[in-house]
């Protein structure tokens, strides 16, 4: 079977709803988004977080979605103009804010369905989280186990629920292995290419309700970077792991080519004292 690996990243995506902060306006929503302190700090996560995996995928067939909004300021926009042109896997969407955030996201995702897949693996990506440089790899190999699990209702979770949790303040960075239910990164949605829904329909921490849904535990398959931007800052129902410690950042750089010393350094520099 032909299984599609699709993906989308919202880079502050202005739109009218999809926000756990609320705003109570879309003017006083983008005067938030839009603040320059507010974007080096994502572009900066972005860069040294999330970019990292996605450039050294193992499995290179994937199409990322990076949508925005088409005001979003300088440099960032010619950024994502930039890396949309030498990403093979990167497409840029451009929306203008809509209402209903799910349609916006559907907008964004729906022109890159390939109609003769046989399934889609949809997944959402935070602009600040990262994957391991396998989980395309898996996520499509892993698929061919649950094929009898996927033909009784054409919907089908898969959770790879040992990640990272990175706490970035004006201390730095610290690092925790934890097990998390249905964490947004690395979870896949396999979905028929008409089924006319994407990731952003099915919110993650209540996917079970859905479809049903199969864990993979082994491997560490995702980070999750905390932080005071973040939307929400809750961890996820779950539990911390024993172990790693001090082999931390060799786990780091081999599982998603983040330099955890580096991305340290920044962290204090973003945010000082």
């Amino acid at each position: 079977m032909r299984v599609q690996m699709l993906g989308l990243c919202r880079f502050s995506y202005l739109g009218g709803r999809g926000f756990q902060v609320a705003h109570e306006s879309l003017e006083e929503r983008r005067a938030f988004l839009y603040d320059p302190a507010r974007l080096a700090r994502r572009w900066f996560w972005f860069e040294h977080v999330a970019l990292p995996g996605w450039l050294a995928q193992t499995d290179p067939d994937f199409t990322l979605v990076l949508m925005t909004g088409p005001d979003l300021p300088e440099p960032w926009l010619s950024r994502l103009r930039e890396l949309a042109g030498i990403m093979p896997q990167a497409r840029l969407a451009l929306v203008p804010p809509m209402e209903r955030h799910v349609e916006a996201c559907m907008a964004a995702v729906a022109p890159h369905l390939e109609p003769g897949a046989d399934v889609v693996g949809h997944f959402r990506h935070d602009d600040d989280d990262a994957v391991a440089v396998d989980y395309i790899r898996d996520a499509r190999r892993d698929f061919a186990a649950m094929q009898p699990l996927w033909r009784q209702r054409r919907r089908l979770s898969c959770d790879y629920s040992r990640g990272v949790v990175l706490r970035a303040g004006a201390g730095g960075i610290g690092a925790e292995l934890r097990m998390i239910h249905n964490a947004s990164a690395a979870l896949t949605i396999y979905l028929p290419p008409d089924a006319g829904r994407c990731a952003l329909h099915f919110p993650h921490w209540k996917v079970a309700m859905s479809m049903p849904g199969v864990t993979m535990p082994g491997k560490v398959m995702y980070a999750r970077m905390l932080h005071r931007d973040n939307d929400s800052g809750a961890v996820g129902a779950g539990y911390p792991v024993e172990g790693q410690g001090a082999a931390m950042p060799a786990l780091l750089a081999d599982r998603f080519r983040i330099d955890l010393p580096g991305l340290d350094e920044g962290a204090r520099r973003l945010w000082p004292g």
